[in-house]
């Protein structure tokens, strides 16, 4: 997952307003989101070669995502990153305990931003910044460094997601609405682009909300909206030959299924 934009206690009627892309080679084997056979109060996407995941929800309320942090000369752990969010879904300790003790374990992993929380209280963590963090109401962003870092994309979806927060659409037109936003290919202009340690081209590639290369790029954006009553979860699926394809989830808090 390579940008999240989230919108926490900042609309009337959803607490927390998720829209993210997970950017991906696409040769990587991935299962679409879905309820897990093995885990199936989890609804989340799974990475087949790993098997964690980069966004997920489960049906008692549970959150997290998960991106990289982008530094080519990062000789972190080896252990999959992807096994943060998912350990955080399948367990039961509170957001800011499991960032505190993923803290301790900082040295095993490569670079990676967490959030984990539920509707009612979000917390951020990094193993390449300081120590884990409550995250205030607010419109905020993530990508490949650390949270709310103005990079231009982060920037220019922040700036979209306020826009659409304070439109005031009904929730299908509110899910539409992040999907556009999501699906921005605009590359920043040269002279903003971040110096991440990849060259000025990938730079150029990388700095749009969504990314399209011969063999690289997003695989697939996702929408979650959570109120006091239900949960919403959206995914559309991009292919490498162009088509798309789109599911949607919808459960309450009591893990009535749809």
């Amino acid at each position: 997952m390579c940008l999240i934009l989230f919108a926490y206690k900042s609309h009337p009627a959803y607490k927390l307003i998720v829209a993210a892309n997970r950017d991906e080679f696409y040769q990587r084997p991935t299962a679409p989101a879905g309820y897990w056979s093995d885990q199936p109060n989890i609804l989340a996407g799974r990475d087949l070669e790993k098997h964690g995941t980069w966004l997920g929800v489960t049906t008692s309320g549970r959150f997290a995502a998960l991106t990289n942090y982008r530094d080519p000369a990062d000789k972190g752990g080896s252990q999959s990153r992807g096994e943060l969010p998912r350990s955080y879904l399948e367990g039961d300790s509170n957001p800011q305990d499991f960032l505190e003790d993923a803290s301790r374990k900082r040295s095993l992993y490569p670079g990676y931003n967490l959030l984990a929380g539920t509707k009612d209280e979000i917390f951020y963590y990094s193993n390449r910044g300081g120590g884990v963090y409550q995250v205030p109401p607010g419109i905020h962003g993530l990508s490949n460094h650390l949270l709310n870092t103005g990079w231009p994309k982060v920037e220019r979806g922040k700036e979209g997601l306020k826009s659409i927060v304070e439109a005031g659409a009904d929730e299908d037109q509110l899910v539409e609405s992040l999907l556009a936003l999501l699906q921005n290919a605009e590359p920043a202009p040269d002279e903003v682009l971040p110096k991440t340690g990849v060259s000025a081209e990938w730079e150029r590639v990388l700095s749009p909300l969504f990314i399209k290369t011969e063999g690289y790029g997003t695989r697939s954006s996702a929408v979650l909206l959570m109120d006091d009553q239900k949960v919403r979860f959206h995914e559309r699926i991009y292919e490498w030959d162009g088509k798309t394809r789109d599911q949607d989830f919808m459960f309450s808090h009591e893990g009535q299924r749809g």
